[in-house]
């Protein structure tokens, strides 16, 4: 797989298959971009799963927040990491363990977030890799949105799109 570079096709078949996210990292405060992609996501029919052990037990947009990815009730298809590259690789790790159990088929990394060994290591356990991309920023490029997200996806047109 060439991480530097994803076809539209890969990411829409993520983006349509994984419905359940555990998003690794995600904060309580409203002003961080965790908390913004959780939002978006949430209303476009994701359930967001939040992973965060500083914030265990506590709530976020609805759901209840969990200390680990062992913690988190599956099933859950995608795993996003929004923690540095440093740390992803202790989270991919921890997904690849949990993977049957849970039923994780994808390893998202956020934006900057790249990590080649993890990588490596999920897709050798058959899992799916995006490094460096945002679902949010994705499903919205991808279904050619121009909406309260302030993304400009580039695309003009009076024709309606599908949703990924």
């Amino acid at each position: 797989m060439n991480h530097d570079h994803y076809d539209d096709a890969y990411l829409r078949d993520i983006l349509r298959r994984c419905r359940t996210i555990a998003m690794v990292g995600a904060s309580p405060k409203w002003v961080r971009p965790s908390f913004f992609a959780m939002k978006y996501l949430q209303a476009k029919g994701y359930r967001v799963l939040p992973v965060n052990p500083g914030a265990a037990g506590q709530t976020i947009l609805g759901e209840t927040v969990y200390g680990s990815l062992a913690e988190t009730p599956g099933p859950f298809q995608m795993v996003d990491i929004f923690r540095n590259a440093e740390a992803a690789g202790a989270i991919v790790d921890e997904a690849i363990a949990l993977k049957d159990d849970k039923g994780i088929e994808v390893i998202w990394m956020q934006l900057l977030v790249r990590n080649d060994g993890a990588a490596a290591r999920a897709e050798a356990a058959g899992l799916k890799v995006v490094m460096n991309r945002c679902p949010k920023i994705e499903y919205g490029r991808l279904s050619g949105e121009l909406s309260w997200g302030g993304i400009n996806s580039g695309i003009i047109t009076a024709k309606a799109l599908r949703a990924p």
